[in-house]
């Protein structure tokens, strides 16, 4: 990935930030500028609102990768998960913090914020979602702000603390 193109991305890669169309509730991750699931997509153009996802979910369906892509020797045996959120899209990301052997259909997981990879030897280093499980007895750790609304976002938390 371009350097370029990992900056254009980073709203969602810290975020979770998707998209909600107003006109039929259905929530998008990526954000998308026409609702995929409107029987005539055109009547959603415009009506693509900023939503951000909770970063819970479960794990619905996973691998173990045993021969990774390059840049992720370092890792494996690694889980790889599709997880559906509460809001109703599904990601896929990397299970951390657990054994594989101990990831199942239906672990309830938080999204957490860790590198990814580096750019060259001595490049840019990528950060982006994870999933970690949240654990029965203790609450997921606080989410960080939103970039794209940190300004707005930290005023708030304040006003609410």
């Amino acid at each position: 990935m371009s350097i370029a193109r990992f900056w254009r991305e980073t709203p969602r890669r810290y975020n979770l930030g998707g998209s909600k169309c107003l006109t039929c509730g259905t929530v998008a991750f990526p954000p998308r500028v026409v609702c995929p699931t409107c029987t005539h997509h055109r009547q959603s153009i415009g009506k693509m609102a900023p939503f951000q996802l909770s970063g819970e979910g479960e794990v619905e369906s996973f691998t173990i990768v045993h021969d990774p892509a390059e840049g992720f020797e370092m890792q494996v045996p690694y889980v790889l998960a599709l997880v559906r959120t509460p809001e109703g899209p599904r990601l896929t990301g990397q299970i951390v913090d657990v054994e594989p052997e101990s990831v199942a259909i239906g672990l309830k997981v938080h999204a957490t914020f860790r590198k990814l990879r580096e750019e060259g030897k001595a490049g840019v280093i990528h950060y982006g979602y994870k999933f970690a499980p949240t654990g029965e007895d203790e609450p997921p750790p606080p989410r960080a702000p939103a970039v794209a609304a940190r300004a707005e976002g930290a005023v708030r938390d304040r006003a609410e603390a």
